[in-house]
């Protein structure tokens, strides 16, 4: 069984720092790519960012770059993004996701998809 378990959200003030956190378990050998995504009330999910197995392949969404780094511990199984410079817009339930793709942008090419924590941003 597959599970994507995500922590370390929480209510912060613009321009503060987070740490996110996914634990992964039961993933399929050929679900390499981990990855973020995020929803606001009212919008569809969007991309944060993606990283490969060797960690040599990123991508960000552009409104993240410079400000989030995604980072994994393959020994762990945990994939973070750690969160700096925070705006308001920032605020949303953020996702960890697996796919077999390297690195794609595109939620529908994302198959397991984790339970969702909140960050919120106080201007």
């Amino acid at each position: 069984q597959v599970q994507l378990v995500e922590s370390g959200g929480g209510l912060v003030q613009a321009g503060d720092s987070l740490r996110l956190t996914c634990a992964a378990s039961g993933l399929p050998y050929t679900y390499d790519t981990m990855g973020w995504f995020r929803q606001a009330p009212g919008t569809a999910r969007e991309f944060v960012a993606a990283i490969s197995w060797s960690g040599g392949s990123k991508n960000y969404a552009d409104s993240v770059k410079g400000r989030f780094t995604i980072s994994r511990d393959n020994a762990k199984s945990t994939v973070y993004l750690q969160m700096n410079s925070l705006k308001p817009e920032d605020t949303a339930v953020y996702y960890c996701v697996a796919s077999s793709w390297t690195v794609v942008a595109g939620a529908d090419r994302y198959n397991y998809w984790g339970q969702g924590t909140q960050v919120t941003v106080s201007s």
